[in-house]
């Protein structure tokens, strides 16, 4: 049970020992850096007047739930990851406010943690001692069909907006992602696609407004917070400036009848030649057109050979006929035919690409599709990859187990909007993105280093064949394999411009800029948050 925090009560805290990242750190305890928590519990009593405060201490049940409910990756779920001082869990704006005020106070590091796959495990784990502050009771969403906006609290997940828009109407959507248990207040703040971004960009070039909480423990909005702040939130991570409480989305126009497929090639039946041509022709195809490719290693024989199967994932923003037709002229070598294709809503088609039943229920989007242990990286392609070169990507997959590469065609509209935009800056030039990614299901280090050397293996391989100066990577697929600094929970301009070139490009100054403004001291730091200059 939480300990509830209400006005003018007291109460006392335990703390536990723990390990940072189970494969390369050894850390000391963070009983070694003592907190007091009485004064802890005073200050948050004190700030909190109108409401109660959740507040969850170590070795409780409920605790060790609430920590573990939303970390969707295994390999940061042992017992010997760190673990945080104290949860606490808002149930109004205030308590961010709240806990924002004391742990500054108190020289606590905040965590904030709105619900999704955090590749790295960032926003629950660090080696000094931390606060997680989860978001996830702050998930209302409205809705106004009349001038096509929302206000979405960040703990709301992408598939229940997707619920609630179609609720609404079939006429409007949202370009956010693929995943539906992902929460919006992480995702958004880095980017955030899925299968409209050809035709419309990220869910971060569709924010018109946002509430934020700033290290002072006051509400912004857009017009307080200044066009350089809400410039770097959306997409620059919204962890580094403050804690996001809610977006402002403008949706967008869908048509009643999408148009969906799933073709799947192995490379006995020419998926080889075919990935070689997608390329050509992906990110050139009408807006309304998005064909992603998922590779992964298969049973060839019963006799357990395997190959390489390649699914090309198709949505169309349109009815079967006029996908055909498209498709005929452009791409006929897939050998399209009307039985393939299946006519639905675009909220139907969005449940059915994550994979979830397209008459999933409102408790049913919820649910988060993927739990297991993974490693992932990304990528950005700007020149065909030639057929020959192909070959060594099948080879490093087939080689290893659950080793999967997933190619989402750019072009369209996320060539047309500037690199300066917003701190996203992978438009004109990169055909598609790569995303890789690793699982295991073995316990233990063993497991983890040899599935973890297999994608660096591919990684390595990729090296000639992606950008370069920086190589480019998204920030919602976190790497730390790109450079970190775990010293002191932070780091410094130096060490953060190798990786923040590779995820912000030439905005990764703009947003130092803006760090140093509005929050000089790094009170909202975390192992790769844009670090302020003095």
């Amino acid at each position: 049970m939480p300990q509830i925090v209400a006005s003018r009560s007291k109460m006392l805290v335990s703390t536990t020992l723990s390990l940072f990242q189970i494969l390369v750190f050894s850390i000391s305890s963070a009983a070694s850096n003592p907190v007091n928590n009485e004064s802890i519990f005073q200050c948050l009593s004190t700030h909190t007047m109108h409401s109660t405060l959740p507040v969850y201490i170590p070795n409780t049940t409920s605790y060790s739930s609430i920590l573990q409910s939303f970390i969707q990756n295994l390999f940061f779920l042992s017992p010997n990851t760190p673990k945080p001082h104290l949860i606490i869990t808002p149930l109004h704006e205030s308590h961010v406010q709240t806990a924002v005020i004391c742990c500054r106070k108190h020289g606590l590091q905040i965590k904030i943690r709105s619900g999704g796959h955090d590749y790295e495990g960032l926003s629950y784990i660090s080696y000094v001692p931390f606060v997680i502050l989860d978001i996830f009771n702050l998930k209302s969403i409205s809705i106004d069909i009349g001038d096509g906006t929302a206000w979405v609290q960040a703990g709301a997940t992408v598939g229940e907006l997707y619920y609630r828009i179609a609720e609404k109407t079939p006429m409007l959507g949202f370009p956010a992602g693929v995943c539906p248990s992902v929460a919006v207040g992480g995702q958004f703040s880095g980017g955030g696609y899925g299968y409209l971004l050809r035709k419309y960009g990220l869910a971060a070039d569709n924010i018109v407004d946002a509430q934020i909480v700033n290290a002072e423990g006051e509400i912004l909005n857009r017009e307080s917070m200044g066009e350089d702040q809400f410039w770097a939130i959306r997409g620059g991570g919204g962890a580094s400036f403050g804690v996001i409480l809610s977006w402002k989305i403008k949706l967008v126009p869908v048509p009643s009848t999408v148009t969906l497929f799933t073709v799947s090639r192995t490379l006995e039946r020419g998926a080889s030649e075919l990935v070689h041509k997608w390329q050509y022709i992906a990110h050139k195809l009408p807006k309304d057109v998005v064909i992603r490719v998922l590779i992964s290693k298969v049973n060839a024989s019963q006799a357990g050979q395997k190959t390489i199967q390649v699914q090309f994932q198709t949505l169309f923003l349109g009815e079967t006929e006029q996908l055909l037709s498209v498709m005929e002229q452009s791409f006929p070598e897939l050998g399209l035919k009307p039985e393939d294709c299946v006519e639905t809503s675009w909220f139907q088609s969005a449940l059915n690409f994550s994979g979830l039943p397209m008459n999933a229920s409102l408790s049913t989007v919820t649910v988060n599709s993927f739990i297991g242990s993974f490693k992932g990286k990304s990528d950005y392609v700007k020149e065909p990859i030639s057929e020959s070169r192909l070959q060594g990507i099948w080879k490093n997959i087939l080689e290893a187990d659950n080793l999967n590469m997933f190619l989402t065609p750019y072009g369209g509209r996320m060539s047309e909007i500037p690199t300066s935009e917003i701190p996203f800056p992978h438009r004109e030039g990169n055909i598609y993105q790569v995303s890789y990614l690793v699982i295991w299901n073995e316990k233990g280090t063993k497991a983890a280093k040899k599935s973890i050397a297999w994608l660096r293996t591919l990684y390595k391989y990729m090296e000639p064949y992606v950008s370069k100066s920086p190589r480019s990577a998204y920030l919602n697929y976190r790497d730390i394999d790109l450079g970190h600094e775990f010293q002191n929970g932070t780091s410094s301009y130096a060490k953060a411009k190798v990786w923040g070139s590779s995820y912000f490009g030439n905005n990764f100054d703009r947003l130092v800029q803006v760090k140093s403004k509005v929050d000089p001291y790094n009170f909202f730091r975390n192992e790769q948050g844009i670090p302020p200059v003095k």
